[in-house]
């Protein structure tokens, strides 16, 4: 018998606030956006509407069952949850495949693309200064 199989186990993980941490991530997530299938609306609860006196910060899913799109008339039922403004386009279990670049967000693949067509363009443009 090894010395070490009657020693009592100690436990060494640190004691976490459950509490703290989901008030935490309750105020750093960001509320979805929601776009009518119909129309092509965007919901922004940041935003609010004003025809239905919708004050900003409302959540979709707190909106009231008579609500609907101010465009078209729509229904909720209509409206499909297309995430947080400014994040990555496509579904999440795709960020992780090619070159880093479907992390993203629209803004920044604009630049990205367009700056490497300038660039490109310079570059071309530079060579006309070679003789």
């Amino acid at each position: 018998m090894s010395e070490h199989e009657n020693e009592p186990v100690v436990d060494t993980t640190p004691d976490v606030d459950e509490s703290a941490e989901s008030a935490e991530s309750a105020e750093t997530t960001e509320l979805d956006r929601y776009e009518c299938r119909s129309c092509g609306y965007v919901y922004e609860p940041e935003k609010g509407d004003d025809k239905r006196d919708i004050p900003p910060g409302r959540p979709f899913d707190e909106l009231p069952l008579i609500w609907r799109c101010p465009v078209c008339g729509a229904k909720k039922a209509a409206f499909v949850n297309i995430g947080p403004a400014g994040s990555a386009s496509g579904f999440k279990e795709n960020l992780g495949f090619g070159l880093g670049v479907n992390t993203l967000t629209p803004t920044q693949k604009n630049l990205l693309i367009f700056g490497g067509l300038a660039a490109a363009f310079l570059l071309f443009m530079s060579l006309y200064g070679l003789q």
